[in-house]
């Protein structure tokens, strides 16, 4: 009989422990934090020696200034205070920018109303891709005016811009469609102007990873 009432006592003792045990556990470990990575903190490979001499110290974007399809001077001063999804594409691209396009279609209805974010779609045939030629592109898309720019800028800059910038090969076709090469990746920059995350545009996962982590970066922003 005392051997049963230790017995009871201990299992009562047990009882009475799992909410505290329970507490402890969601104190330690219940704070979920979904950390970003910062690209490029020690700067950027060179392994080429195309771009400026680059400082071992974070990585920026560059200044740059480019028209949008209104005719609109955008550049990295747009870019202060706000997240910014960035893609390099043309409007006679025969292959992965109409998927990547129709992705960052998703992406411009997911933050339509949400001031923070914008998108940036900057092409690497400028001499084709007019401010005409890309209104009439955007009107394709559904972008929003101030929400969805599409950018065309001097070649020479584009290109150095996106290599030495947002860090992704590009090659110029020369006015070829098919011998043009640049990268399928959406670049994710937070509000100082620092990359946190490539996705591919071509990838339905991956441009709702984007999204994802978009708002994280939203989140920690407010």
């Amino acid at each position: 009989m005392r051997g049963l009432r230790l017995l009871q006592g201990m299992v009562l003792v047990c009882i009475l422990l799992i909410p505290v045990l329970v507490f402890m556990f969601l104190r330690g470990f219940g704070t979920n934090e979904y950390d970003l990575p910062v690209f490029f903190q020690k700067g950027i490979d060179n392994p080429f020696m195309e771009c400026p001499v680059a400082d071992t110290t974070q990585h920026y974007i560059p200044d740059f200034t480019f028209t949008n399809q209104e005719g609109v001077a955008i550049g990295r001063s747009q870019m202060e205070g706000k997240i910014t999804i960035v893609d390099f594409f043309f409007t006679s691209c025969p292959s992965i920018c109409p998927v990547m396009s129709k992705e960052m279609e998703r992406v411009n209805d997911m933050f339509r109303d949400e001031p923070g974010v914008q998108i940036m779609s900057i092409s690497i045939d400028p001499e084709f891709d007019t401010p005409a030629i890309l209104k009439e592109y955007a009107d394709e898309h559904g972008a929003n005016p101030g929400k969805w720019h599409f950018l065309s800028g001097p070649k020479e800059e584009t290109y150095q811009l996106a290599r030495c910038g947002f860090v992704i090969p590009t090659i110029d076709g020369n006015g070829v469609p098919d011998d043009f090469v640049h990268s399928d990746k959406f670049v994710l920059v937070d509000n100082l102007g620092r990359i946190r995350g490539y996705y591919s545009g071509t990838n339905r996962e991956e441009v709702d990873l984007l999204m994802l982590e978009t708002k994280v970066l939203l989140h920690a922003s407010k």
